[in-house]
């Protein structure tokens, strides 16, 4: 290894770590944004229901019922 090796970063992480450093809370945002859609409880009754409601597709969707 050379006496003056440095690790190295792809252009994508110094930008990344450029961008951290002007808005800190950009990860902070990114979480509440998350928060919003995913982050969420799942209602298990209410699933249950969904699956049991559930038609199964025709092996060949465009077959007629009639044939």
């Amino acid at each position: 290894m050379p006496l003056f090796w440095k690790p190295y970063k792809s252009d994508v992480t110094l930008f990344i770590e450029e961008l951290k450093a002007r808005k800190p809370s950009l990860e902070d945002e990114q979480r509440q944004g998350r928060a919003l859609l995913w982050d969420r409880a799942i209602d298990r009754e209410t699933q249950a229901e969904y699956r049991a409601a559930r038609v199964a597709q025709q092996p060949y969707v465009y077959q007629t019922q009639g044939d």
